[in-house]
């Protein structure tokens, strides 16, 4: 008989009735910040993985999936890049994406948990590929409410990469009107606001709903797109803000274009894929048009 491996195990509660499950093979760290709870863990599929309070945020084999999906459909789409700023993304691989293009001259990374960022340079460097040390890049600790009131700057493009809005969570603050209305005076004109938007299943879409109803009554164009995340075990949606810019329209050529310009091969974005991220299929289309909660 084969022999039977002994793991532990993180358990991952999307519900209270559902559950995913990582075997473990390696504990990294595991600790608390003043934020929230961190662990860095190595598993047998996925890699190294990054979990805050319980939740995955990236692993190794499929980070790219998500990162290229949040930061080059913003970047493709607008004309002018020189300026980036991020909200959150302690790991590096947001700044990462972003400083990939020539285009950019500065990118502004604030988050609030300066402990990620230490851990995330320690334990996964491969994440930021040396994006920190980037002498276009800012990076801020801080809190990205107090940044947002105090800062004065426009920027072509605004990437949120923050934890989900639950109650428990530093950016339960971060989901509201008065929150993108900051946004969006921060924008330039033409500029574009990207943001991580929660799951996108047939049983789990309602948040990202939520988010897209209240982000309508700040930009003209509010478009949703998705992919699947193997390590996060389900469709993760994205949401491109513009009043100028309707992403989904965007031809394969000229992504394909914008990613001839990118230092380094894509693992995952192209035009083919652009187009295939924006394809909703129907019943999230049918969820995304009804009247409901929003922030």
């Amino acid at each position: 008989m084969p022999k039977t491996e002994h793991w532990s195990w993180y358990v991952e509660q999307f519900a209270p009735t559902e559950q995913h499950h990582h075997a473990i093979a390696n504990v990294l760290f595991s600790g608390r910040s003043q934020y929230q709870q961190i662990a860095v863990i190595e598993t047998p599929i996925f890699g190294k993985m990054l979990v805050l309070d319980g939740d995955t945020q990236s692993s190794a084999r499929d980070e790219r999936v998500y990162h290229e999906s949040l930061v080059h459909p913003a970047l493709a789409g607008v004309s002018e890049r020189a300026e980036v700023l991020i909200l959150g993304g302690g790991e590096g691989a947001t700044l990462r994406e972003t400083l990939r293009c020539p285009d950019v001259k500065r990118c502004t990374m604030v988050d609030i948990d300066g402990l990620v960022v230490e851990l995330s340079k320690r334990y996964l460097p491969e994440w930021s590929e040396g994006a920190f040390e980037d002498p276009r890049a800012r990076v801020v600790i801080g809190d990205a409410l107090a940044f947002l009131s105090e800062d004065r700057d426009r920027y072509d493009v605004i990437v949120s990469d923050l934890t989900e809005p639950f109650p428990d969570s530093p950016s339960h603050t971060l989901f509201n009107d008065r929150v993108f209305s900051m946004i969006k005076a921060r924008l330039a004109p033409g500029g574009t606001y990207a943001l991580q938007a929660s799951t996108a299943s047939v049983h789990n879409a309602a948040l990202h709903c939520k988010m897209a109803r209240t982000l309508r009554k700040h930009f003209a164009f509010v478009t949703s797109y998705f992919t699947h995340v193997p390590a996060f075990d389900t469709d993760w949606a994205f949401l491109a803000c513009s009043d100028r810019v309707d992403l989904s329209a965007l031809e394969p050529a000229a992504v394909d274009a914008y990613c001839a310009r990118l230092r380094g091969e894509n693992f995952f974005y192209d035009g083919i894929t652009h187009r295939r991220l924006f394809s909703l299929p129907r019943y999230l289309r049918r969820m995304l048009a009804q009247s409901g909660d929003t922030f």
